[in-house]
């Protein structure tokens, strides 16, 4: 028996239950004339329809199946495997890392493997360099040593875990804050949206091609890509992932790499050399700095219900704190959406209308940063990226 397959705009419908009865018995009576299956009560009645019943579990499983088959509606076994057709792979856990100078005597030799810290956290070299003429090396990556996820802030990574020979002295810092890490490897839901974003990769140019494969690199912070258009030229933005492997995808992205461009900033470029033998290629790309965000958020509600103002504050920095982190690098913050979040965080026995006051400060490393004049955008530098934390984020009744 064949079920009936008929695919439309709207995926493939569920046969009805009887039309699935009348074929199999139709199947039948063509090869037992005189067939009868419709006595009450009957043996034959029975199997028919326990037969019917099997035919609608086939049959439903036929249609999850077929509408399964899109990076929207299917398991993670098939999204899988959707992902090897499109060129994605799910994200495995990476480490907390950052990029580090190394300042001393010109030519000393800083091996892969070289040791630093922060006093709490050892990190680790992965590529090796070299103190040059100007004193010191290029930012060179390291990875923690250990798993976790933990927050790095500029020029705290200054101790020497590898003994240095005198009389040589050698010192290290991190100019720019480090990537926290992800133990528990990229989601699902990040994936699907990835793979979604592959499938159009190569119908929408190179811009599009580029940040999937810069998103496919371990390490490499989905919220942290940003492919800007420069005049002349093209500046790529990406944090985290290992540099030969991001220099890597820049240079598969099939465009003129000579018009690339970096920071004004220098300290923020990285520039990596890809040796495609006998010719040796120059790949600049931006590692973008880290904008540390902290709130104070003060409200009052005219509801008679009464709530520990510390559910209150604990449910609202788990939100501030998401929206901040998911914001993609250069993208403004949005009072309004700022506020929203707060509104949508609300336990139930405190109604949104009831808010009365929401006041609302934003410091962007410190500083107290108003919205731009008649607008509710709040704008960083273009080329970093917000950061916050729930314990930044400070939620009093007034």
């Amino acid at each position: 028996m064949t079920l009936p397959t008929v695919i439309t705009a709207a995926g493939v419908q569920p046969t009805p239950p009887a039309d699935l009865r009348a074929e199999l018995v139709a199947l039948i009576t063509a090869t037992n004339p005189g067939f009868t299956a419709d006595l009450p009560a009957s043996l034959v009645e029975d199997i028919v329809s326990t037969d019917t019943g099997a035919l609608v579990v086939i049959d439903s499983a036929k249609v999850d199946l077929i509408n399964s088959m899109t990076p929207y509606g299917a398991n993670e076994q098939l999204l899988i495997q959707l992902g090897n057709v499109y060129g994605t792979t799910l994200g495995e856990a990476t480490n907390t890392s950052g990029y580090c100078v190394f300042s001393g005597p010109i030519g000393f030799l800083i091996a892969k493997g070289f040791t630093v810290s922060d006093g709490t956290y050892q990190y680790v070299v992965q590529d090796g360099g070299i103190i040059g003429g100007g004193g010191a090396t290029i930012p060179l990556y390291v990875v923690a040593s250990q798993s976790g996820s933990w927050s790095v802030p500029a020029n705290t990574i200054t101790q020497l875990v590898t003994s240095v020979p005198l009389p040589y002295v050698v010192t290290v810092t991190n100019p720019l804050a480090g990537l926290p890490g992800n133990a528990d490897g990229e989601s699902y839901e990040s994936f699907r949206a990835r793979t979604l974003d592959a499938g159009l990769a190569a119908s929408m140019g190179m811009a599009s091609y580029l940040k999937t494969l810069l998103k496919n690199v371990n390490g490499v912070q989905q919220n942290l890509v940003a492919v800007q258009q420069q005049s002349p030229g093209w500046k790529v933005i990406c944090g985290g992932g290992d540099p030969y492997q991001v220099a890597y995808a820049i240079f598969t992205a099939l465009f003129d790499i000579t018009s690339l461009v970096g920071s004004l900033t220098t300290g923020r470029n990285i520039t990596v050399s890809i040796n495609d033998f006998p010719d040796t290629y120059q790949v600049v790309y931006v590692n973008p700095p880290q904008e540390v965000v902290t709130m104070n958020i003060g409200w009052r509600s005219t509801s008679p219900n009464y709530v520990d103002p510390a559910t209150v504050a604990a449910l609202v920095q788990t939100a501030e704190a998401a929206y901040v982190n998911a914001l993609i690098v250069g993208q403004p913050m949005n009072l309004l959406q700022i506020k929203d979040a707060f509104l949508q965080s609300l336990p139930t026995a405190i109604p949104q209308s009831s808010i009365s006051i929401l006041n609302i400060d934003v410091y962007i490393n410190g500083v107290l940063t108003p919205p731009a004049s008649g607008t509710g955008i709040i704008s960083g530098d273009a080329e970093s990226y917000f950061y916050a934390v729930a314990a930044g984020i400070t939620v009093t009744p007034v």
